[in-house]
């Protein structure tokens, strides 16, 4: 939303007001497109550049974006973005041709150069990837939210959409996340590379629908978003996360059809842009209105170019995959351009930009190519692409041009390369460019690895030699040093637990490390039962819960031996869980500290609390647990002594 001053609407005559002006926007767009007011004949491409800032010493999130800012005043590039934790940067608009894109990558490496030298004073640094991989819920509390007007107003805007009671992610992939979140402060788990093409009046109805097919081989061949929370999901999460963090629908008994704001699209554009801005005023709500001053049909009657402020603010409330944009040259022209949202932040600014540049030349060789691609491919095997593309990236199998099946690699590889080769060489884009960062498409694809191919596997190695807390640092650790050193991700090695030269365990919270998948019992089952299944796995504990998934006991394996040896009073009776469980077993908090779960067991003298959240049983630590930790410091110190 840039810096536009916006506001939630308070009353309905601000909420007919700004109607009006979103209404005469649309009205004065017309106009300038029927009168051929739009400035062609040129194509510029541009970006947007959103990262996460991390502490050096944990590779957690650092919420200092204010007050990193404060010492980047002079930076007139760089920006807030959603979370303290979060930044993002323009980059300069530039024409396609010649060395436009390593001057885009050396300006994108500049600018991160010069923010990791004002990070590092703060005992922090920057990472480029789509999904934070220390990231954890309790990070999205909305006393992480920025402090601007423009975030609040827009978060407290959706939670006023909200039907149900609170927001759902629904995530399946390796591994499952079902959790439930009380603000769409979820939204900021996301971070992109947003790259703008500038498109004719006349051709956008075409180029918009190219952008639409091409989304799935771009998010296959570039996906770098695979972990949540710990949690192994899609190879892009961001696809369903930000649909997801933002959805203020719920389930019905009836059948009634209710979009997202983050969509794909229901159709093919088929006459005008016009048809994109008219669906969205017409299928959402006003969420947040503008100071609009300005009156655009005026504007028009007098020959000046409106900047449409109604309208920018309510499409940046609507979030296609590809956005359709208006804006103003510095010649005074006004110019429309397509919004590529789905390519993630990272790995390399090297590989960001091979994404942009694949996806450019794919763009301007099928405008060449293709005057119509909707005659050769159905818009439903578009989204369904996309929807495979976000789920499992560069093992994605796609149908395609008449109806053919073809894997992501052999279409990139086959097909889609060779396309963009010569859409750039068209454009006159320097041959050393496009050999650099088209070779780099070209090794990712014959590889087989991108950003989320090489996250999972490192992950999922780490986690066969630490707990997750350290093995999520290891692997972010790994990720800023690669970026440091420029390799794109297609030559990353996988990371060995040394390279996080210190791990600090005492200040995780329990959530972060307590285990989550739980073998319970409850009160009335035999004993026989909760004795073979402490067992067949091999604990020593087992919490007891009701129907509801509260906690209401613990059994431990000693309680069971001694029931076993010497309990003559249940002699001849049914013997049940309740007869010997703890009926009030000492519980934490999922925000403690593992320092403070540890000084809880000691005094206590317990081997096992159970994580409890407003009653409801939700993991739980033992002490087999601390001593994982124990045997990775010994290990820390006997490598340095």
């Amino acid at each position: 939303m840039g810096e536009q001053k916006v506001s939630i609407v308070k009353d309905q005559a601000q909420m007919q007001r700004f109607v009006k002006h979103l209404l005469n926007d649309v009205q004065a767009l017309e106009y300038m497109l029927e009168n051929d007011w739009f400035e062609s004949g040129i194509t510029r491409i541009g970006a947007e550049q959103e990262m996460c800032l991390v502490w050096n010493d944990t590779y957690k999130p650092a919420t200092i974006a204010m007050e990193a800012l404060e010492k980047m005043k002079s930076f007139d590039w760089v920006e807030t973005e959603l979370a303290r934790f979060n930044l993002e940067t323009n980059l300069t608009p530039r024409e396609l041709k010649g060395k436009c894109l390593s001057l885009l990558d050396s300006e994108n490496s500049g600018n991160l150069k010069k923010i990791r030298q004002k990070l590092n004073g703060m005992n922090a640094n920057l990472i480029l990837t789509g999904i934070l991989p220390t990231l954890h819920k309790f990070h999205l509390g909305m006393h992480n939210l920025t402090p601007k007007k423009r975030y609040k107003a827009l978060m407290q805007a959706i939670d006023n959409q909200l039907i149900g009671n609170s927001y759902e992610l629904r995530l399946t992939g390796i591994d499952e996340l079902l959790i439930q979140h009380d603000s769409p402060l979820l939204e900021a788990c996301n971070t992109s590379f947003q790259v703008h093409l500038q498109i004719a009046p006349n051709d956008f109805v075409k180029m918009y629908n190219i952008a639409q097919t091409l989304a799935a081989p771009v998010i296959a061949i570039s996906a770098n978003s695979p972990i949540v929370f710990g949690r192994r999901l899609w190879h892009e999460s961001r696809i369903a996360l930000f649909q997801q963090s933002l959805d203020t629908r719920t389930t019905q008994d009836h059948m009634r059809e209710r979009s997202p704001r983050v969509n794909f699209g229901n159709g093919w554009l088929k006459n005008s842009i016009l048809e994109i801005y008219r669906e969205d005023i017409a299928r959402f709500r006003v969420l947040i209105s503008g100071d609009v001053e300005e009156d655009a049909i005026d504007l028009i009657n007098k020959g000046k170019v409106p900047k449409l402020r109604a309208l920018q603010v309510h499409n940046s409330t609507v979030y296609r995959w590809n956005r359709p944009c208006y804006g103003i040259s510095s010649n005074g022209k006004p110019h429309l351009r397509i919004e590529n949202r789905v390519i993630p932040s990272g790995p390399t600014t090297i590989d960001e930009v091979a994404n942009s540049a694949f996806w450019i030349g794919m763009m301007m060789a099928m405008g060449d190519q293709y005057d119509d691609i909707t005659k050769h491919i159905s818009f439903e095997d578009v989204r369904d692409n996309f929807g495979k593309a976000a789920k499992f990236g560069i093992d994605s199998k796609f149908t395609w041009f008449k109806d053919k099946k073809i894997s992501a690699r052999d279409l990139v590889l086959k097909e889609l390369l060779p396309l963009a080769k010569e859409g750039l060489r068209k454009n006159k884009v320097d041959k050393n460019d496009i050999s650099k960062y088209l070779g780099v498409i070209e090794e990712r694809a014959k590889s087989h690895m991108n950003g989320a191919r090489w996250q999972l596997r490192a992950y999922t190695k780490l986690i066969k030699e630490t707990n997750r807390d350290e093995a999520l640092c290891v692997l972010t650790a790994a990720i800023v040093k690669n970026q440091e050193d420029g390799i794109p991700v297609h030559k990353w090695e996988l990371p060995e637990l040394d390279i996080l030269k210190e791990y600090k365990p005492s200040q995780i919270h329990v959530e972060e490390f307590m285990e989550t998948d739980l073998f319970t019992v409850q009160k009335d089952d035999i004993i026989e039962l909760v004795a073979e299944m402490m067992d067949w796995r091999k604990i020593r504990y087992t919490p007891v819960e009701d129907t509801k998934g509260n906690l209401v006991g613990l059994v431990s394996s000693r309680l069971i031996l001694r029931h076993l040896i010497r309990d003559p009073k249940l002699k001849g009776k049914m013997k049940m869980v309740k007869d010997i469980m703890i009926n009030e077993p000492i519980t934490i908090a999922p925000d403690a500290t593992i320092i403070e779960a540890m000084n809880k067991m000691r005094e206590n003298q317990i081997g096992s609390l159970p994580v409890v959240k407003n009653g409801e049983l939700i993991g739980i630590i033992t002490e087999g647990d601390f001593l994982k930790i124990s045997g990775r410091l010994i290990q820390r110190l006997e490598s340095k002594g």
